[in-house]
């Protein structure tokens, strides 16, 4: 009970300013899920943090989940943080939806991210080629790539200075010997502001969801002397293999089965060697340029040329 009631006194402090809720009223919905129901601790947590969000009637990003510090660009890879930047808005475009207020490209010595700044949010419009502290940025992932999102708690202070933005993105060349699980035709939860990708029909987050269907490859890039572990978005997955998402869809409903579509993939790619460019978020690199180089030829072949250049 001891891990229970550490969980159950942080989610507390976060709605202690909110809602009329005791330790022991949180306490007892994690134990209930944690022990009755054998449900993984943070997806427990997650659970009874959004009952208490939507009692509240808040939205995740309007409670803290730790303390914020200061960052640059390349340190984020990790979901959910708060945290504090200062960076130069490199680049502004229109927003797909009404919720977004202001969406764009941040960028600092050590590279570039997207934000997203809330409508509600209520904050002032961030000008373009204009350096700003931002406290209180939420981070945010989406298929391996990091953004960071401003919401009603975030501070903006305008800074008489310039920063000289860098490029964090790494070009690659190598066989592509694999194509892990979770690549292929996937359904992501079509929850507003949540991409994650659904495990037998659930969000770790929302629960059952009908989904949204995506590609995605989650490959290994081999160059010889290391692996990399890369991942291609649906747009890159389409131009790597030539399978678009209605085409992959109808392969899937024609087989009544998702996985053709991955099998698909590894006949089409694997063995074949190329040029990828994109940037590096934790292990993974994000494939935002590919370029086939020679192909095809045996995957295990290819591993073991691969290792002798």
């Amino acid at each position: 009970m001891t891990d229970v009631r550490q969980h159950a006194e942080e989610i507390h402090e976060q709605f202690s300013d909110h809602l009329d809720v005791t330790v022991d009223d949180v306490a007892s919905r994690l134990d209930s899920l944690v022990n009755e129901y054998k449900v993984p601790m943070e997806e427990a947590r997650r659970s009874v943090t959004s009952h208490y969000l939507d009692e509240a009637g808040l939205e995740r990003d309007d409670i803290r989940t730790g303390g914020t510090s200061d960052v640059n660009v390349e340190d984020i890879e990790t979901d959910e943080e708060w945290v504090n930047l200062t960076a130069k808005v490199v680049d502004l475009w229109e927003p797909r939806s009404d919720a977004v207020g202001q969406v764009g490209l941040l960028g600092d010595e050590t590279g570039t991210i997207k934000f997203t700044k809330w409508a509600k949010s209520d904050l002032p419009e961030l000008e373009e080629g204009t350096v700003y502290s931002l406290g209180n940025v939420v981070t945010d992932e989406y298929q391996g790539r990091y953004s960071v999102k401003l919401n009603r708690t975030t501070t903006i202070e305008e800074l008489d200075a310039d920063i000289e933005v860098g490029d964090n993105s790494t070009e690659m060349e190598g066989a592509l010997v694999d194509i892990q699980s979770g690549s292929g035709l996937i359904k992501r939860c079509p929850k507003e502001d949540c991409t994650r990708v659904l495990q037998n029909g659930r969000c770790s987050e929302h629960g059952e969801q009908e989904g949204e269907f995506d590609l995605r490859i989650k490959g290994v890039l081999d160059d010889g002397l290391d692996v990399h572990e890369v991942i291609f978005n649906q747009e890159s997955t389409e131009n790597l293999t030539g399978i678009e998402l209605e085409e992959a869809k109808q392969m899937a409903m024609d087989a009544l089965d998702t996985t053709v579509v991955a099998d698909e993939m590894r006949e089409k790619t694997l063995g074949h060697y190329y040029r990828v460019t994109g940037p590096t978020m934790g292990r993974y690199l994000l494939a935002n340029d590919v370029e086939l180089l020679s192909g095809p030829v045996d995957a295990e072949a290819a591993l073991i040329k691969a290792r002798s250049m």
